[in-house]
């Protein structure tokens, strides 16, 4: 992004995982004599994600703090445990990334808002398993399973997946092969396999 300084939220999510997590490895770190230093400050990221980060506007958590821009990296806010899958306004942010932040195909971009840079981006296969491995998470199992099958059908014929697809015609973009592609693949997949299973009450 080019322009003013911004508190985006990815950034915030980030920093609250980074806490999060050492809280819980505090004992393995021997670090047990900081978690009370931790805590607060982890509580303090959350409260300002939940207050700030929130747009009645958008109806979704979004870009940056008091934007109404949305981005795909809200996604990871249920994948990294910080919010319940099913909460409101998690499948609130669902429902506008899906309906606003998509192309004729279904595939999502990672956002629109102006970034000050140069061209346009293609659609990225790592935000439609983040959306797809999302819905799976929330018990969205039909929805999860239709955009999981939307993004493997760019598959090129050794199976391999780039950074991006062209949303004009459909030709993988960036780099390639791209990793996290492939690992949004997996996740998407193992979230929809434990959705079945919990769903067939396995």
């Amino acid at each position: 992004m080019r322009g003013g300084a911004q508190q985006f939220l990815y950034s915030k999510l980030m920093c609250w995982v980074a806490l999060d997590r050492a809280i819980a490895l505090a004992g393995v770190l021997d670090a047990d004599d900081r978690v009370d230093t931790w805590k607060p400050i982890r509580d303090d990221i959350a409260d300002a994600i939940n207050t700030r980060g929130w747009s009645e506007g958008a109806q979704a958590f979004t870009q940056a703090f008091d934007s109404d821009h949305l981005d795909a990296s809200a996604l990871m806010m249920p994948i990294v445990g910080f919010i319940d899958p099913r909460h409101p306004r998690m499948l609130a942010t669902l429902d506008a990334i899906e309906d606003r932040l998509t192309d004729e195909r279904g595939l999502v971009y990672r956002y629109l808002a102006p970034d000050g840079l140069a061209g346009e981006e293609g659609t990225f296969l790592l935000c439609t398993f983040w959306l797809a491995q999302a819905r799976a998470l929330a018990g969205q199992v039909e929805q999860a399973t239709a955009l999981f099958e939307r993004a493997i059908a760019f598959v090129n014929d050794v199976d391999l997946l780039a950074e991006e697809v062209d949303p004009g015609t459909g030709e993988l973009l960036g780099n390639f092969p791209q990793a996290f592609s492939h690992i949004g693949l997996v996740n998407a997949a193992w979230a929809i396999s434990q959705a079945m299973l919990a769903a067939d009450g396995s």
